[in-house]
């Protein structure tokens, strides 16, 4: 897996040497370099082309916000001491991908990188183009089918739903169900939902006698 090439900036040097440890001990990660000013990180992103920017508000040439607002093609995570709101709302207007407070420990850090990587990864895997279901699982955003009836769990209403798109071709609720370790019953509840909700199709199967049989498909 390519690793994700990360570059720390803050204007005290034994702070930015602290936060680049951070980062080296987070699996997928390497610090590419460290800057001390809002020029030297300008320069070393245009130099390096990092894929993160662990960027401080406060720097003695500029602010990070105005160094924010001059990158490009890079992803910023904020790490600062500046907690006022308006600071914090800027830092989102102006495209950060995060934003942690200082001090902070390793382990949030850490957090808010696996958290990164896992959208990058999530993006990737999506393709050309994304569902609406993709990108409210990439901004957090609750889908439809969290909105459940009494009575339909949303953790079983998701494997249901990623039983059906894995399989790839219509499933009968006996199927789904015994994919799913499911009885059938339950597995029917959920793709009836799955079908009033748009994620997924009835298709009837006429065979030489008798009711036809129901098959779903899934269409996200």
């Amino acid at each position: 897996m390519t690793r994700i090439r990360v570059l720390v900036v803050d204007d005290d040097f034994m702070v930015a040497r602290i936060h680049g440890g951070y980062v080296s001990r987070v699996p997928g990660f390497e610090v590419v370099a460290t800057a001390h000013s809002g020029t030297d990180a300008l320069a070393a992103v245009a130099r390096l082309r990092p894929d993160l920017v662990l960027l401080d508000i406060y720097l003695p040439d500029m602010s990070g916000l105005e160094v924010l607002k001059d990158l490009a093609d890079v992803d910023v995570l904020v790490i600062s001491a500046a907690r006022d709101v308006p600071t914090v709302r800027e830092a989102m207007r102006r495209g950060a991908v995060n934003y942690l407070i200082k001090p902070f420990t390793a382990t949030a850090l850490a957090e808010r990188l696996q958290q990164y990587a896992e959208t990058r990864r999530q993006l990737t895997a999506i393709g050309p183009e994304a569902r609406q279901d993709d990108v409210d699982r990439l901004f957090g955003t609750p889908s439809s089918v969290s909105a459940l009836p009494k009575g339909l769990s949303p953790a079983t209403c998701a494997l249901v739903a990623d039983t059906l798109r894995a399989a790839g071709r219509d499933l009968s609720a006996a199927e789904a169900a015994e994919l799913a370790g499911l009885s059938r019953v339950s597995a029917r509840r959920y793709l009836e939902y799955l079908c009033v909700v748009g994620r997924a199709e009835l298709r009837p199967r006429y065979g030489t006698a008798g009711r036809p049989e129901h098959r779903y498909r899934w269409l996200g």
